[in-house]
């Protein structure tokens, strides 16, 4: 392909809940970084159950760098409709890039030859990756999504069918609660006109999905209306504790009672500035904790001695440590549903993306505190660290919600793709609302025929009524003359 990047494309072979000689097959489109974390997931459960068949993927890591760069340092020095136009530039530039990749794969005739003659049962698209929905087409099988949101959640909606009433659900990016006061309802229903002039392509064949596996629980959501073609799988990726590296291990136990701190920007982010980077170190070296930092950069002057830099971490593994005592987190979901499931409390420096929605969420539930990166002090980070502490039992809380649920995430997500494959489709979770026109959506067609009805009614009244008049004061008048 001429683009660097090319999406994953996976045939997987299902086996456990089919009878013989009726196996199926997933055809997969999703996304880098976080996003593949939780497919991969899916993915190796399904694969337990039987085998890979084919696997190839690189990405666009120049494009993505880029676009992290603006959207952490440049973005939030603008004004709110700068803010946004700029946003709005960058998400265009990735739906061209993906677009770009999409057409490359679509007219690639050699390949779409070989994925129909694979025979695939269904498509597992990641919902900001579009070009799922255009091989479900060609290939006429069934489509699930996978998402954490859109912007605005615009394709929910439009494509979806969710119901987002702005009077009490916040719209991503608001950075609001579902407890609004009036100012606040006003802002999130700018937020909401703004994201419905966004353009929107392939919304009528996103609309043909047949589930749609949202990343996110009502641990982390504000409670709202579902459809029965929709559910939550927030958490699908996170699993219990295994032991840390011996090296680790070893920095780990030497912090005594006082336990150690977390700190991870996630895997997105390695292009911190030198400045913050000191004082963040000089920070966490005030700290009576020992520190467990994931950092890939130039190693801080300042860096403390209770500090352990890493280019990675086993994030779950230490989370689930008894040692732990808080989490450092950018507030992506995958971390914040890491912090849940093992009842860490969190301190979110939040950068882009779902992470400022995901902390605001965090911090309305009482699990964690905030902080601006570029802004933050030593001793600002130094006094909510500390105020962080007292979060526990608002994160055990909220672990134990996670945890007490019928089926767990993965097995809901697993059992929704083969529900899907089994049955060809599951048009019977689709609510008719797909096959209506927007004016009959709103019921604006039966509102201005009730009101015609009710025009024609008052008319017809004042008709009589004048009719009635005219003839009492003929009738008056003949009498007077009489």
């Amino acid at each position: 392909m001429s683009i660097k990047w090319t999406p994953v494309l996976l045939l997987l072979q299902l086996g456990c809940f089919f009878s013989p000689g009726r196996g199926g097959k997933v055809l997969v489109w999703p996304m880098e970084y976080s996003h593949w974390i939780n497919i991969k997931t899916i993915l190796d459960e399904l694969a337990q159950r039987t085998f890979l068949t084919s696997l190839s993927g690189d990405d666009y890591e120049v494009f993505f760098k880029e676009a992290i760069r603006k959207l952490i340092y440049d973005l939030p020095n603008y004004s709110f409709w700068t803010y946004f136009s700029l946003l709005q530039e960058i998400v265009w530039k990735d739906s061209d890039f993906i677009e770009s990749i999409c057409r490359d794969v679509v007219f690639n005739k050699t390949l779409v030859t070989k994925l129909q003659e694979s025979k695939s049962n269904i498509v597992l698209a990641d919902g900001l990756s579009l070009c799922g929905e255009l091989l479900a087409e060609l290939l006429r099988v069934p489509l699930v999504y996978t998402l954490r949101f859109t912007p605005g959640y615009t394709y929910e909606k439009y494509s979806g069918g969710l119901l987002f009433p702005p009077s009490y659900v916040p719209i991503v990016y608001s950075e609001l609660t579902d407890q609004m006061t009036f100012l606040e309802r006003v802002k999130n229903m700018l937020h909401v006109l703004y994201f419905d002039f966004w353009p929107t392509t392939l919304t009528e064949l996103m609309g043909k999905a047949e589930m749609w596996l949202i990343r996110t629980y009502w641990d982390v959501e504000f409670p709202r209306p579902l459809l029965p073609n929709v559910d939550f799988v927030g958490g699908l990726h996170c699993r219990l504790a295994k032991p840390l590296p011996k090296e680790m291990e070893a920095f780990v136990q030497s912090s005594g009672e006082e336990g150690v701190v977390v700190f991870s920007l996630g895997s997105m982010v390695s292009n911190m500035t030198e400045e913050r980077a000191t004082v963040i170190a000089s920070t966490l070296g005030q700290l009576p904790q020992k520190v467990v930092w994931r950092f890939d950069g130039k190693k801080p002057d300042a860096l403390g001695r209770n500090t352990r830099l890493y280019k990675w971490i086993p994030q779950n593994d230490l989370l689930g440590h008894p040692k732990t005592k808080a989490f450092i987190i950018h507030g992506g979901t995958n971390g914040i549903y890491e912090a849940i499931y093992h009842g860490i409390p969190m301190v979110g420096i939040p950068l882009f993306a779902d992470q400022p929605n995901n902390v605001v969420h965090m911090k309305a539930k009482g699990a964690a505190v905030r902080l601006n990166l570029n802004k933050m002090s030593a001793t600002d980070f130094v006094t909510i660290l500390c105020f962080s502490f007292r979060y526990k039992e608002n994160a055990l809380k909220l672990s134990r919600i996670h945890h007490d649920q019928p089926m767990k995430p993965l097995d809901r997500a697993v059992f929704w793709i083969e529900f899907v494959t089994r049955h060809k489709g599951a048009k019977h979770l689709r609510v008719a609302a797909h096959d209506l026109t927007w004016l009959q959506y709103h019921s604006l067609d039966v509102i201005g025929f009730l009101l015609a009805c009710v025009a024609t009614l008052i008319f017809i009244f004042t008709k009589c009524c004048l009719f009635c008049f005219r003839k009492y004061t003929k009738t008056q008048k003949k009498n007077k003359k009489e």
